[in-house]
């Protein structure tokens, strides 16, 4: 029930090399259409990130591209203005290929990653996409915000299904007039009598977890209170 990051990411990622210059860089960018690409080794080993943020320090880009109507986003602009306050954005206006121009280290994150890790980190990083790679830093793709987005694009009935079938059914052993399911746009709402509270509580977290659930409403009711009794001093 927990989507990784592997189930969601863009395996043919766009990527150049230290020595590749920065025209090379730029054509890149914009014929694929991406605000960043990975610097890698011969190997496929991840040395770092150049984007439309580090290019347009160097006034080339700004001549060459605005004059043909491309205008980079209102968020790769402002990191500009703030880099170049910070004193980073001179050193990288006299670079001229990905090694001198890239942000390093990249933020990666693994394929077996929770997809709610991969969201944590983009926060905490203010990016909104992730450099792919396995164990040795090796690069296995790109993965997005728009990507994280795809878990919650399932129908209703086929959220319904997961809940009453693996959950109530396979998991909890619930009899179908037990607990009932019902979802509407992603909200989930939980229905009925079981046996033992516990199982009640469990159902609806489990529910939670499910791929698509926006919310959960939980109905539930039992007829036996199996929580630990509080034995104070």
């Amino acid at each position: 029930m927990r989507v990784k990051v592997k189930d969601v990411m863009t395996t043919e990622v766009a990527s150049v090399n230290g020595s590749t210059p920065f025209k090379d860089i730029a054509e890149v960018l914009i014929a694929h259409g991406v605000s960043a690409v990975p610097v890698v080794d011969g190997e496929g080993h991840v040395l770092g990130v150049v984007s439309e943020a580090d290019l347009l320090h160097k006034e080339e880009f700004r001549e060459r591209y605005y004059r043909e109507g491309y205008q980079p986003p209102l968020r790769a602009r402002l990191r500009h203005r703030l880099s170049s306050k910070s004193g980073n954005g001179r050193d990288k206006a006299h670079g001229d290929t990905a090694a001198e121009l890239m942000t390093a280290p990249a933020v990666t994150i693994q394929p077996h990653a929770s997809i709610v890790t991969a969201m944590r980190i983009m926060e905490e990083h203010g990016v909104k996409r992730l450099v792919v790679v396995d164990g040795e830093e090796i690069l296995q793709g790109i993965v997005s915000r728009t990507d994280l987005l795809k878990v919650f694009v399932r129908s209703d009935g086929d959220i319904a299904d997961e809940v009453r079938e693996d959950i109530l059914e396979r998991s909890l052993w619930a009899l179908p007039n037990e607990a009932a399911v019902t979802v509407t746009c992603g909200i989930v709402t939980l229905t009925g009598r079981m046996q033992r509270r516990g199982d009640a509580q469990l159902a609806a977290r489990l529910t939670r977890r499910v791929n698509g659930v926006v919310d959960v409403v939980d109905k539930l009711e039992w007829n036996v209170d199996d929580s630990p009794a509080w034995k104070g001093r």
